[in-house]
């Protein structure tokens, strides 16, 4: 699967986005939103964002989810793939500055596409559906 079909999945789980407007998550989520995805917080709290209900881990969405799009350090990436892995997601994306090989190279293995250090909103214009 390449970038521009992981682009095209419809529900996304974003990880690490919360309702603070100033972090990078706000706007990609947002992005995303725009683009008719559907967007899943998740992040400790549970904390709605964008209207949308948001849950603690990936495990808590009741829901199938197509691409885990993790918005949090690399040190803490990898327990966030294995989440991605154990709920049956098609994709994970590694925001920009977020490299984990070894967590990418497991996702792999277990037949998911991996993105890596990259962003959904920047990598639209080239790879994105076209209406």
């Amino acid at each position: 699967m390449d970038i521009a079909e992981i682009l095209a999945l419809k529900t996304w789980a974003v990880v690490g986005l919360t309702d603070h407007p100033h972090r990078p998550a706000h706007g990609v989520a947002r992005f995303l939103m725009n683009h008719g995805r559907q967007v899943i917080p998740v992040n400790p709290t549970g904390a709605t964002v964008h209207g949308e209900v948001g849950y603690p881990t990936l495990a808590d969405i009741p829901v199938p989810v197509d691409v885990v799009d993790i918005f949090r350090r690399s040190s803490d990436a990898g327990a966030h793939v294995d989440e991605a892995i154990a709920i049956g997601a098609k994709a994970v994306w590694l925001q920009l500055g977020v490299i984990d090989e070894a967590a990418a190279a497991r996702a792999r293995a277990a037949g998911l596409a991996v993105v890596m250090d990259r962003c959904p909103a920047i990598e639209w214009r080239a790879h994105g559906p076209r209406p």
